[in-house]
This record gives C-alpha cells, structure tokens and sequence, in this order.
C-alpha cells in the first residue's frame, strides 16, 4: 500500500502570516490576488498564490519564491489603513507533498483527523499535530495533500512518513 504514496520535498515559496478583520482580508485579498475563502478551513488560488484560512482572524498566504520583498511592500500598503499585521515566515517552514491513492492512510499513521473525502474535502486546510509536531495540512486533489511544517521539525515528520510507508507497504 505505502508503494502508492509519494513523498517529495517541495520547492520553496513566500510565505506570509497576516492577522486581522474582515476589512483587512477584503483589502488584501485584492492586493494578493486571491479571493479568500468565506469558509472556515479552506484554501483558496489562483495561479501560483494561495490563501489558507488557518483561524478567525490568520490566514497562510503562499507566492511563488522571491517574491517576498515585493509582496511585503504591497500587503502592508495595503493593509495601512486597517488595524492588522504581517509577518514573512518564508524561511521558517518548508513544504512536503504527500500524494497517491493510499496518501490519506499513511497521514493517519500519525495523525488522526478524518481525512475521508466527504470530512476533508479538497480545498480543506487546518492547524495540526503530525506525531509530535504541529504541521498545517491542505488537501490539494483528492489523493494529495500538501504539508506545511517548520524546518526545524521537518526531518521528524520525513521520519514519520517514511515509518508509515514501511508500515503500509
């Protein structure tokens, strides 16, 4: 089973964590480019650009690599007038793509959120724990899933996912 599942490191790419209201979001989500999800614990593209609602107030927004400078420049202009902030998190996480038919049994190994279509459908995204470290989780299409985790907890989580292909096989 574990045979059917891929795992890669994927390329790097900006990343941004912005907290604020909803007058916020609408002024930023027309600076990124995205129309942000109205739903709770969604994601949203268009393009190479995604909007992941991680809360009430947070969102993860992802751009193509070396556009942080630029896209700094252009978030907090525009949200100047609006009580939120910004943070560039690009170099403190990276990103794993775990893919295949069998890709949701092999999270579950360490995670245990449904992750049946029906309960964790694509577009889905959250905040939780992969063993021992918190991740963010996006299901990309329906046998692929994309994980955000700080680089510093990366190798654990590879470990993981490798222990749950040998598992699975």
């Amino acid at each position: 089973m574990g045979d059917a599942v891929v795992i890669v490191n994927l390329p790097p790419v900006a990343r941004f964590i912005v907290r604020g209201d909803g007058a916020a979001m609408a002024a930023l989500g027309f600076a990124f480019g995205v129309d942000f999800p109205r739903e709770a614990c969604r994601a949203a593209t268009k393009g190479p650009r995604a909007a992941l609602w991680l809360g009430p107030d947070e969102w993860l927004l992802l751009a193509p690599d070396g556009e942080s400078e630029t896209l700094a420049r252009t978030l907090t202009e525009a949200l100047r007038a609006e009580p939120a902030s910004i943070v560039d998190i690009s170099d403190r996480q990276v990103a794993i793509g775990v893919s295949g038919p069998n890709s949701a049994e092999v999270l579950n190994a360490f995670n245990a959120l449904d992750l049946h279509p029906d309960t964790f459908p694509v577009g889905m995204c959250t905040r939780t724990l992969f063993g021992k470290a918190e991740i963010v989780l996006w299901r990309t299409a329906p046998d692929a899933f994309h994980i955000e985790v700080w680089r510093s907890f990366a190798p654990y989580v590879l470990g993981c996912l490798d222990e749950a292909l040998r598992e699975h096989a």
